[in-house]
């Protein structure tokens, strides 16, 4: 995501080389303008952030500097809409949220994926299915909630969508849950009976907040019907879809800047951890190539406890990194989501996120076989590396179903990881690592 814009920025910056020379400034205003249209951004805002941006350079002085510090300063403007971000819970539980979307859009995964990012900030979430339009909405809810341990209200034989709502509302009061999500249906297009139905559940519920479900790959077709939602029901935040398959970003300039809405959060994966906030200033950055380890801080602390981390840490620098460990690791990283969008929000190394094929920790033939290996040992040995002899490995290889040369080769990467982690544990292997990042940045000139 972000790829083109991204690119596009570091086109027109280029452009201005000289100083103080109106010229290169108005090439690199139309080298911007036809990037920004490229990226599919709207036209009106194209012409608002260039005629904001040549202002702002010019009462700056011209050059790279300036001109950079007024395309993050304009993005940034363009980007924040008037409203909450990231997730506000009602003064008095259950907050109450709305989901509304078109079919197709990804609002039953969104859902999912909002109640385990609610679930990984220790919330009690109940997911009420609502959508009874789409044959499969009920039977894909269960399946996903089974996967991802959140509570599910549905009912088999109903018809009427409100009273299944207003049930579900009843539970999650009874059951003291924090927060209730309402999947509600969608439809191919936007229609009067799709309006009114989910009227009718907005009227039932009076629901706290009201996110609409928008596919970023549809482009300017989520604007406008982002626009449509919010007329019927006051959308009170917008949630990006499918944000990590587009490369070109415009569509959350356009939401933000002709809809008034806030986007509030984006969904950068497949998988159900793979939702973050949508921070202006932190999209901002990472648009620009400088990472954003404010996000990563937070989903890294949500996934892994503080106590455990201390514990990991203390063993690194001793040297007692065992195959306990090494699991752990594996099933706490599941947790973080897509690879791929942790490592565009490290500084220095978000260029290359675009260019990686994601890591599916899930599926990984090679991961599963790493655990087939660990399981394959014994206590002690899951506990000291150093016992693997020749005939232990053996022993392993055949309880995997592996060849000896598979084991040693996992021990021997095992090995270069925990040196590697011991380097980068103390104050100095801070400052190698800070080191390596700088030499790998290929991102915008400071």
């Amino acid at each position: 995501m972000f790829g083109v814009l991204s690119e596009s920025f570091k086109s027109a910056i280029n452009k201005l080389r000289v100083a103080d020379d109106e010229k290169s400034l108005k090439k690199a205003l139309d080298t911007l303008k036809k990037s920004l249209l490229k990226a599919d951004v709207h036209h009106k805002v194209t012409k608002d952030l260039l005629r904001n941006v040549e202002l702002d350079t010019k009462k700056a002085g011209i050059g790279q500097g300036p001109f950079l510090n007024a395309i993050k300063n304009q993005l940034t403007q363009t980007l924040t809409a008037p409203g909450k971000q990231g997730f506000v819970f009602a003064s008095k539980p259950p907050t109450v949220v709305l989901m509304a979307g078109l079919q197709g859009s990804g609002k039953t995964t969104t859902t999912i994926k909002l109640a385990t990012y609610l679930k990984l900030r220790k919330k009690r979430v109940l997911v009420g299915a609502c959508d009874l339009q789409r044959l499969a909405a009920i039977e894909q809810l269960k399946q996903l909630s089974e996967q991802n341990e959140i509570d599910l209200y549905y009912e088999e034989d109903s018809k009427d969508p409100k009273k299944i709502a207003k049930n579900a509302l009843k539970k999650a009061k009874d059951g003291l849950y924090d927060v209730l999500i309402i999947d509600t249906a969608g439809r191919l297009a936007i229609d009067e009976e799709l309006m009114e139905e989910i009227k009718d559940m907005h009227k039932a519920l009076d629901p706290d907040e009201v996110f609409y479900v928008a596919d970023a790959l549809s482009g300017q077709d989520a604007v406008r019907t982002a626009s449509s939602f919010h007329e019927a029901l006051n959308i009170t935040g917008v949630i990006l879809s499918k944000y990590d398959g587009d490369t070109k970003g415009g569509v959350a300039l356009g939401i933000a800047s002709l809809v008034g809405v806030p986007l509030r959060f984006i969904g950068v994966g497949e998988k159900a951890a793979d939702i973050e906030p949508f921070l202006p200033d932190r999209i901002v950055s990472r648009i620009m190539g400088e990472g954003d380890l404010a996000t990563l801080a937070e989903k890294t602390s949500a996934v892994l406890d503080e106590k455990q981390a201390r514990k990991l840490t203390s063993k690194i620098k001793k040297g007692e990194f065992n195959f306990n460990d090494f699991l752990e690791q594996m099933e706490s990283m599941k947790k973080l989501g897509s690879i791929k969008s942790v490592i565009g929000m490290i500084p220095g190394l978000s260029s290359m996120a675009n260019q990686l094929k994601d890591i599916d920790l899930e599926n990984s033939v090679e991961l599963k076989r790493i655990k087939a290996m660990i399981n394959s040992m014994t206590k002690k040995e899951r506990e000291t590396p150093s016992l693997l002899n020749n005939s232990r490995k053996r022993r392993i290889a055949s309880g995997a179903g592996l060849s000896q040369m598979e084991v040693n080769k996992f021990l021997k990467q095992f090995q270069n990881a925990a040196k590697m982690a011991k380097r980068f544990s103390g104050k100095k292997g801070m400052q190698d690592f800070q080191a390596l990042l700088s030499q790998q940045n290929r991102g915008f000139p400071r």
